[in-house]
């Protein structure tokens, strides 16, 4: 049966294509090996009351500017660090205090060295510290991530919340759930009503969960439902990829996974084997079926065969 699914995949060449090209350059950069960063332009985009995002080659890049100075969500790959600076330069004069990751992937956190030796301060979740602190797989693509030196270690960690007073805002960090990773983090700009999900929302199809490192379904889905409760219609959200959104894009893309989860619950009840289950095309309407899509679900499918 797989054989038969995996010929249905080479039949599709373009979509294929496409689709892995998204998955590569969006999902987790593994071409990061390969890049020509010296081509990478680093684009800003303002979003609300003097934050922005940075977008490059990586995770989206939020900004806060002000008296206080400078609070980044996030810092690409090494390699852009001067780029990065530069962008942040023609918004301001002030140098960058504190770094704030949304979780521990290298796409996100890679510039944590640069930063950290420049004099910021860097803020992450206390799991995502222990991940940085030693060798990582990453689940699917197999890829090694190695410890960072001490310099981009996060220096300040927590567990389930923290607030920072910063440039007008009161600035929340929160754990919402284990999803991406078991180490996600949200940071709530409040009074400007302005999120950055790191990869717990993403607008490309179907996001990366990073089984490997304490991702799963289940948890990604409720994390979604725990951000939708303390945003509303007004809210700005920058994905960790992608576009800025609204709330009624992340309910949208929860329901993606709930629909998705709940096709192959029902497989697990009838007993399926997981090329059964790939026969029933549970991401039909959402994501071409592709060998991308393929390991999607039969690492999601073993979330709940495995209990």
């Amino acid at each position: 049966m797989l054989h038969l699914i995996r010929e249905r995949i080479r039949k599709t060449n373009l979509t294929r294509s496409v689709s892995l090209a998204l998955l590569s350059l969006l999902l987790l950069p593994i071409s990061a090996f390969t890049q020509d960063f010296d081509n990478i332009q680093i684009t800003t985009i303002p979003v609300r009351d003097n934050i922005y995002v940075l977008q490059g080659s990586g995770g989206n890049i939020g900004v806060s500017i002000g008296d206080d100075g400078v609070m980044i969500v996030d810092d690409q790959f090494a390699p852009l660090t001067d780029k990065i600076t530069s962008a942040i330069a023609e918004l301001t004069d002030q140098s960058v205090k504190f770094v704030v990751n949304s979780h521990f992937h290298y796409d996100h956190t890679d510039g944590n060295e640069n930063f950290g030796r420049a004099g910021a301060y860097i803020v992450a979740h206390d799991n995502s510290r222990r991940r940085m602190e030693s060798t990582q797989v990453l689940a699917g693509s197999g890829r090694v991530q190695e410890p960072y030196d001490e310099a981009g270690l996060p220096k300040i960690t927590f567990f389930d919340e923290m607030r920072f007073y910063f440039n007008g805002n009161a600035v929340d960090i929160v754990k919402t759930g284990d999803g991406h990773t078991d180490g996600d983090a949200q940071i709530y700009f409040r009074e400007a009503n302005v999120i950055h999900t790191g990869d717990m929302f993403v607008r490309y199809g179907l996001p990366f969960i990073d089984q490997s490192n304490g991702g799963n379904l289940d948890g990604m889905i409720g994390a979604l439902w725990n951000i939708a409760s303390i945003i509303n219609d007004d809210t700005i959200i920058i994905p960790g990829h992608g576009q800025l959104s609204t709330i009624d894009d992340l309910l949208e893309f929860r329901s993606m996974l709930t629909v998705i989860r709940g096709k192959l619950v029902r497989a697990k009840v009838q007993g399926l084997t997981p090329e059964e289950m790939l026969a029933t095309e549970p991401a039909d309407g959402y994501a071409p079926l592709n060998d991308g899509t393929t390991d999607w679900l039969l690492r999601a499918y073993g979330e709940y065969t495995r209990q």
